[in-house]
């Protein structure tokens, strides 16, 4: 039989030939093995496609769902009394591809490693859920999901062509592990008259984020989703300077629009008041100081648990303010407030004493600006936060 390979007369001839397992795999009659076209691997063939259809199942899992013909009435079958009690549930080919789908699913949602498949923990789970079941290997999900991203891009694609005009927000960030992303999103209006937002793509930047090179991204962002130029109507960026040249140029080019983020222009001229005043800052800087101090040192940070505890206080733990992260001075000074008492008891405690750390504690002057600051504040934290939302 063509594709197949030679086989005997008689019955594995008949069974060869009605069941669909040999479009997936060759057959090699010098040795009795069978090959599968999809990966190569090769199987012991003992006038039987049970192995070659578990292979497909773990595998190939969606080449598997046409494979089971009437060929597998042949099989040899146990209906012993104690094969029956003791038998696990199996695992048919439609379970298999949803089990493998939800695990894709998983995956994304959650933004769990591709390697998550091949962990030990996670493959106990799975067969304790199901022993019949094995999760395909680590590059079949890469396929799966490669395969998934093209899908929604592609449907993407159709809802923005139904669009008569889109914005698009720009940021460049840094991730923990110091790389340079461009996010994008893009934001419309639809049928119901609601705002839509769909991020376009994050990307990794390599190159110099330069004015030029971060407008020609924007361009090859927009050309990928088939919008094209005059669709764009504005562009929402921070006050960075390097994307207020670049969103200049495409103004320029194309006639887009430059929003400045309100929230950052806003969290500006926060972070440009609290510097304006020696007093203000000198305050923030030796707050920042003492939550620091809470932060690195394990003994200072045990006793603050200690006298929380013993004053009915809230436990929780002190706020470390970062540049970036909008209104984060405005919550490191409300916590501290709040847990005022607990850390000058814990700054006077003699198991301290011996390292003089009690000098961190704020004055008591300083006290009274960090409670008039978290009120003069608190109208930027809201405003910001509804801005941002």
């Amino acid at each position: 039989m063509e594709g197949t390979g030679e086989c005997s007369e008689g019955e594995p001839r008949k069974r060869q030939k009605m069941s669909k397992v040999w479009e997936h795999f060759r057959l090699n009659r010098k040795d009795n093995t069978a090959q599968c076209i999809h990966c190569k691997a090769e199987l012991a063939y003992h006038n039987s496609t049970t192995s070659m259809l578990q292979h497909l199942k773990r595998k190939h899992p969606l080449h598997a769902s046409n494979s089971y013909t009437v060929a597998n009435r042949y099989e040899p079958k146990s209906h012993t009394l104690d094969s029956f009690v003791q038998r696990v549930p199996g695992c048919s080919v439609v379970q298999a591809a949803e089990f493998t789908n939800s695990i894709l699913n998983m995956i994304i949602t959650d933004m769990r490693p591709l390697s998550v498949v091949e962990d030990e923990g996670f493959q106990k789970m799975i067969s304790t859920f199901n022993p019949n079941y094995t999760p395909p290997s680590r590059t079949y999900f890469v396929k799966m999901m490669e395969k998934k991203y093209e899908e929604i891009k592609d449907k993407l694609k159709n809802i923005l062509k139904e669009t008569d005009s889109i914005a698009l927000t720009a940021d460049i960030w840094t991730s923990v592990a110091t790389e340079a992303y461009l996010g994008v999103t893009c934001h419309f209006l639809g049928e119901d008259w609601k705002m839509k937002s769909h991020t376009l793509t994050t990307m990794p930047l390599e190159e110099r984020h330069t004015a030029a090179n971060i407008a020609e991204w924007l361009e090859e962002v927009i050309a990928k989703f088939d919008v094209p130029p005059e669709k764009v109507r504005a562009v929402i960026h921070d006050n960075g300077a390097n994307i207020v040249a670049a969103v200049k140029i495409l103004a320029e080019k194309h006639k887009w629009a430059s929003v400045r983020c309100a929230g950052h222009t806003l969290n500006l001229v926060v972070q440009n008041a609290l510097k304006s005043n020696q007093s203000i800052s000198k305050c923030v800087a030796a707050a920042r100081c003492l939550v620091e101090h809470f932060k690195k040192s394990e003994l200072a940070s045990t006793k603050l648990k200690d006298k929380q505890q013993q004053m009915g206080t809230a436990s929780h733990m002190l706020i470390q303010d970062v540049s970036t992260r909008w209104n984060s001075t405005f919550h490191m000074l409300c916590r501290l407030l709040e847990q005022r008492w607990p850390v000058t008891a814990a700054l006077s405690d003699p198991a301290l004493t011996p390292r003089r750390k009690h000098y961190l504690d704020l004055k008591p002057e300083q006290w009274n600006i960090i409670e008039e600051m978290s009120k003069a504040l608190q109208p930027f934290e809201e405003a910001t936060v509804f801005l941002s939302g």
